[in-house]
């Protein structure tokens, strides 16, 4: 009884199912794209205030994913209608908050610090993972997850403490909140953003809730930044802004939408730990941005602590999910 279930995961032969290896490209491909986006915030922080910079940046994704949508490119069994939106209106909330906090976290820190911090994310989408899903719950008393976590959030701590500031040598408090809000609000989304992939199919899913979080960022827009900003900076900026939109909101979360439906989000979750040591070097070598020994060493503490507290979670959720 045992046995069979074991098999679907993989032939006799090692070769991975279908399905797998498809999760495994999708989830790859995001790594590689997410490795990026913190250089291009912080580029465009210099032009646009973080709710122009959010709405234009999703407003363009959703343009860019639209005919896809209403070709019907993705198959799905749900069709458009209310129960749809009402479906992908709940993950796109806490999407909107992440993407506004995370353009503002940048303004306290830079974005190598921030790409390691984020990684926290995969803790708290674990944590989440065992609210939403009671099937998972035996993971936190599992000693890998409680040591993983506590190791996660001093290595976390680390990074932002040790990091030099223009006059008390420590980060803002400010900052530390709002990165954290954003590493939440993205761990949330990622967790209430399976049940509309699933249904709707990842790019029709994507379609919807990129409408519907620009909706959501129109009027934060007109009430505290400035819709007018494309317009007042150079064709340069806009083209970045652009470039940045395609690449690492259309099609990196389409990808990522695949990756869950395929992998779940745990270990979509934790394969992001790979983003950090190519955000730094794309940092370094573009923005000048430098660790010290003791933030290095604390950006090690963070990822073997996420690591390690899910190591054993997709494993055995995966055995879990054969054996039913």
């Amino acid at each position: 009884m045992t046995r069979s279930p074991q098999h679907t995961n993989a032939s006799p032969g090692g070769s991975t199912p279908p399905g797998l290896s498809k999760g495994y490209a999708a989830i790859f491909a995001t790594v590689v794209i997410w490795s990026t986006p913190s250089l291009f915030l912080f580029y465009l922080n210099r032009f646009y205030d973080p709710y122009a910079q959010n709405f234009y940046r999703y407003a363009v994704a959703c343009i860019a994913v639209l005919p896809f949508v209403m070709t019907g490119f993705g198959r799905t069994k749900q069709p458009l209608d209310l129960r749809a939106f009402l479906v992908c209106l709940v993950p796109a909330i806490p999407n909107v908050v992440h993407q506004i906090s995370q353009v503002v976290a940048l303004f306290y820190i830079g974005p190598g610090v921030y790409a390691i911090f984020m990684r926290t994310s995969v803790i708290m989408t674990a944590i989440l993972a065992l609210i939403f899903f009671p099937e998972e719950r035996w993971v936190i008393r599992q000693w890998q997850f409680q040591f993983g976590t506590l190791l996660g959030l001093l290595g976390a701590a680390g990074v932002f403490w040790f990091q030099p500031g223009m006059n008390a040598g420590h980060i803002p408090l400010a900052g530390v909140l709002i990165s954290f809000s954003a590493a939440f609000c993205w761990a949330l989304y990622g967790v209430l953003v399976k049940r509309p992939s699933a249904q709707l199919g990842s790019i029709r899913s994507f379609g919807v809730i990129s409408f519907i979080t620009s909706a959501l960022l129109l009027p934060l827009t007109l009430a505290f930044g400035n819709i007018a900003a494309p317009l007042q900076t150079t064709a340069h900026v806009n083209l970045v802004m652009i470039f940045s939109a395609v690449l690492c909101i259309s099609i990196a979360h389409v990808l990522y939408y695949i990756a869950i439906r395929e992998l779940g989000v745990a270990l979509s979750q934790t394969l992001q730990l790979l983003c950090p040591a190519a955000a730094l070097g794309l940092s370094a070598w573009i923005f000048g941005e430098r660790l010290t020994t003791l933030q290095l060493a604390s950006a090690a503490v963070l990822l073997a602590g996420a690591f390690l507290a899910m190591q054993v979670k997709p494993q055995q959720t995966a055995e879990a999910a054969e054996a039913i």
